[in-house]
């Protein structure tokens, strides 16, 4: 299981991706440089792609910052200290509030080790995470790709992945979950990074830093 650590295997896998689809030589010229974004495994990690999910950067980032503590780390055990309605506080959703307090007390109680799983085959990995209650497959596919360094994951139902696949390949309408699964396959074993790189293409285009959206 090829594990993404640092820049380094960014580029290995992109020299990869451009060997095995030639397709993909002009979008990464048009791309430049394919960022690494990874984060630390563990709780604030996925709290972070949680926060994150179905709003804009601006929200998801104002957000993070209301739910830091004074020091700047965000700890399972500091969660499940926080009073019953400080999700409204910070502008959380009730809904990721309680996903986010459910993974806090089994990462707390030893329940959940999300560092350890990153280190299980991704079939595996995905299964177990998305078998926390609020956690979907964007969820685990993201947190596997930029906690857990995964590098042959494919979060195929980000939409502004979709986007920028459509527009990458001049498609007549973006391409939903399932196509781009199918078309992603090509990109084995560095699926993440091809996303990397989509995402990379789509910011020149657009001028926008592009990162996940769900």
């Amino acid at each position: 299981m090829q594990i993404i650590r640092n820049e380094d295997d960014v580029r290995q896998g992109l020299e990869a991706l451009l060997r095995l689809d030639p397709r993909l030589v002009p979008i990464a010229a048009d791309a430049g440089p394919v960022p690494l974004r990874l984060r630390e495994p563990g709780f604030a990690g996925l709290a972070h792609i949680i926060v994150s999910q179905m709003v804009s950067r601006a929200s998801a980032e104002a957000i993070w910052r209301r739910m830091l503590p004074a020091d700047g780390l965000l700890t399972a055990e500091g969660y499940t200290l926080l009073h019953a309605e400080a999700w409204r506080d910070v502008g959380l959703s009730r809904a990721k509030a309680e996903t986010l307090s459910q993974i806090a007390e089994a990462v707390a109680s030893g329940r959940l080790d999300l560092s350890g799983l990153c280190l299980k085959p991704p079939e595996e990995a995905l299964g177990e995470l998305t078998a926390l209650k609020g956690v979907g497959p964007w969820t685990a596919e993201v947190y596997l790709m930029f906690c857990g360094g995964h590098a042959d994951v494919f979060p195929a139902g980000d939409v502004a992945l979709q986007n920028a696949v459509g527009a990458a390949f001049g498609l007549a309408a973006r391409p939903q979950a399932k196509a781009l699964t199918a078309l992603a396959e090509a990109w084995s074993p560095w699926r993440s990074v091809a996303a990397r790189l989509f995402w990379a293409y789509y910011a020149t285009k657009t001028r926008r830093d592009m990162v996940p959206t769900g």
